[in-house]
């Protein structure tokens, strides 16, 4: 029997290692060895720099703290915390994470029609994720926001996205998404924890939400990226309910589907979008708000079924 050198084990354990979530659409029950999961708390280096970078990342956690209502900062907003949408501080695989934000930003976007930075980045989801109003691009809250994501990604190369970024794209139903079905999914799965009227749970402190509103006043606005069914269905898929993981998902795709149509059908709060998509031709084939490029209903771009509106694309 040939014997291996302890850096050959090394290399053959760590080949064996990287085989796990190559395509978690095919596999729900894959590793997520090679998926893209975020450093932790203890891994912050303990200098000055990591005092800001710590900093950033309770801003994620606890945002309403600081920023929230009666935030200890500034009172910009709604009270829920950019962890209610980006899990585990940013670093869950496919919960909507922030690996790739450091890798790929700058970048132009289609929705401004500009080239945007971390920092519009960030004021984006707190204009509308947290429907409150931007702050300073120079604060000691901005500067710490960009550290804790720059941070996180300081490892994933430039221009590069790695699997488990973001949120997974569901294959598209031949159907539209059903707001009835999905109330029947959100009654039996979701209510438990974001209340009958969507209304989401206080957290203990009553400093912000355990879990978040799903609608109403205090949830994300209509120029928000879940408010896209594409997002929130794989949003839903490979997160709900907590602490579910894409390894099992506790919901079908059709269920996804149908209680994102649900959920986005209930009122919210609204935002001025009118210079959203300056190129309307750009604009996803589920952005639910005219004018469109194509002539398909404001009705089948918000519910489906999307695959004629994806062709065009």
């Amino acid at each position: 029997m040939k014997l291996i050198s302890l850096k050959e084990w090394y290399g053959l354990l760590v080949m064996l290692t990287l085989t796990g979530c190559s395509n978690p659409t095919e596999s729900h029950m894959a590793s997520d060895a090679d998926c893209w999961r975020g450093a932790g708390l203890n891994q912050i280096p303990v200098d000055s720099a990591g005092m800001l970078i710590r900093y950033g990342r309770e801003l994620v956690s606890n945002t309403s703290v600081y920023l929230g209502p009666n935030g200890r900062v500034a009172t910009v907003s709604s009270g829920m915390n950019c962890q209610n949408c980006h899990l585990e501080a940013g670093t869950k695989p496919w919960g909507n994470n922030y690996g790739a934000v450091a890798a790929v930003y700058p970048k132009y976007r289609d929705r401004s029609g500009s080239i945007e930075s971390i920092e519009k980045r960030v004021n984006d989801c707190i204009e509308r994720s947290l429907n409150g109003i931007a702050i300073d691009n120079n604060s000691r809250e901005m500067k710490a926001f960009v550290a804790y994501i720059k941070w996180l990604g300081n490892e994933v190369p430039k221009g590069t996205t790695p699997k488990g970024t973001g949120i997974m794209a569901l294959p598209l139903l031949d159907r539209a998404a059903d707001p009835v079905k999905g109330k029947t999914v959100y009654v039996n799965t979701c209510q438990r924890c974001h209340g009958v009227n969507g209304e989401g749970q206080p957290n203990a402190a009553g400093n912000g939400y355990a879990y978040p509103p799903l609608w109403g006043p205090h949830s994300y606005n209509d120029g928000a990226g879940l408010y896209r069914l594409s997002r929130l269905a794989g949003y839903v898929k490979n997160n709900m309910p907590d602490p579910t993981s894409y390894h099992a998902p506790a919901l079908t795709d059709e269920q996804a589907w149908d209680v994102a149509a649900f959920i986005n059908s209930q009122p919210r709060p609204a935002k001025d979008i009118s210079k959203d998509w300056p190129d309307i031709t750009k604009k996803p084939f589920d952005h639910p708000f005219g004018p469109f490029a194509d002539s398909f209903p404001a009705h089948q771009h918000k519910y489906g079924p999307f695959g004629d509106l994806k062709k065009k694309k």
